[in-house]
């Protein structure tokens, strides 16, 4: 069994203090919002397929189009972006994928490899037309490998960067993945609640960015989308803590101990996730299947940055050797790694885009990372 399958199948929870005790040590689990990474966001609409969400940052400079993994949206490169426009003069995309955050489609749950790859190309075409600036895509897990397939099609494509997937140890993890998903939580009493359980479970390490990331992986009950952030921190100072009378709402548990209960109820409101990753299970191998080749003759620069050295299998181990990508390993980072040390992942990213004269480095210069 390959450690990345080892940490999907993990199930045990660090230990809790009380709610009063975590407060008092200064944990925060409210919800901050995505305003303060990107200018704004646009819902760009593609006939026949539907209307795709994005955020944008930048003016200048080449695009760095990012797409996140299954079960995250957009929100999931926050930190990230904040931490790269400080380094470098670029433009940064960040899309929400088919079936998840607030992208919204005819065909929600059509996840095959094919339609996410037009989907990409059409939301290319549709921002910028056919006179598209030097783009570099960039892809976490599943939309590592969307970045892969998706690369020929672009044609000012310039590089691509991969975070923490690749062909052989996806898919060794693949038969311990509906294990994992049925171990989360089905719902949450509130996003304090899903915030909470993403930190303590070990999903997340970096507090500040589960807060900006959790809230657009789930959804009101009822609701088609995931809720707005914004919206809901207003709704949180006004009526309180929202949280839920049903008993049939799955709590978070460690060994004998329970999460404690957030304060006394004052709505009914509960949260699901936005996207039932457990029906997503027939389009698995599509995505990952092949794709070490795929990585290989991609045109453009490559870069991969994995969470552990195990993760490289054997034909990408070769590669490297033989110089035909670069490589970078983070220590001390779960699978989101972009997520749990954005500023890194950022000096990393930036030095690639200045070495390779894809972007200017700002007045605070890019530490080159050899």
């Amino acid at each position: 069994m390959s450690s990345l399958q080892k940490e999907l199948l993990k199930k045990s929870l660090p230990p809790t203090a009380s709610i009063a005790g975590r407060k008092r040590k200064g944990h925060q689990y409210t919800p901050l919002p995505w305003t303060s990474h990107f200018d704004g966001c646009q819902d760009v609409k593609v006939h026949s397929r539907g209307s795709f969400r994005v955020y944008l940052t930048g003016d200048t400079g080449p695009v760095v189009f990012l797409l996140h993994g299954g079960g995250h949206s957009a929100f999931s490169w926050c930190l990230f972006t904040s931490a790269l426009m400080r380094l470098c003069e670029c433009q940064v995309v960040a899309m929400d994928i088919r079936g998840h955050g607030s992208t919204m489609t005819a065909a929600e749950d059509d996840l095959s490899i094919d339609t996410l790859i037009r989907d990409v190309e059409a939301v290319v075409t549709g921002l910028y037309g056919n006179e598209a600036p030097p783009l570099i895509l960039m892809g976490h897990s599943m939309g590592g490998a969307i970045v892969l397939r998706s690369a020929n099609r672009i044609a000012s494509l310039v590089g691509v960067v991969v975070i923490d997937v690749v062909e052989g140890t996806a898919m060794d993890s693949l038969s311990g993945m509906q294990s994992f998903l049925s171990s989360r939580p089905k719902c949450f009493r509130s996003l304090e609640h899903a915030i909470e359980w993403s930190i303590r479970s070990g999903q997340l390490r970096n507090v500040t960015s589960a807060r900006i990331s959790i809230p657009g992986q789930v959804k009101r009950q009822g609701d088609a989308v995931s809720v707005d952030v914004r919206e809901e921190i207003v709704q949180s100072t006004a009526d309180g803590v929202a949280t839920t009378t049903t008993s049939s709402l799955d709590t978070i548990s460690e060994d004998d101990h329970a999460m404690p209960a957030p304060p006394p109820p004052t709505s009914t409101v509960v949260y699901d996730w936005r996207v039932d990753l457990s029906k997503t299970e027939p389009y698995w191998r599509g995505w990952y299947e092949g794709m070490s080749q795929v990585f290989l003759s991609c045109p453009g620069s490559k870069l991969l940055i994995l969470a552990g050295v195990d993760r490289l299998d054997k034909e990408l181990t070769i590669a490297h050797m033989q110089g035909k990508f670069q490589l970078h390993v983070m220590a001390g980072c779960g699978h989101v790694v972009h997520e749990d040390n954005p500023d890194k992942v950022a000096q990393i990213v930036g030095t690639y885009l200045v070495r390779h004269k894809f972007a200017k480095g700002k007045e605070i210069q890019v530490p080159l990372i050899p």
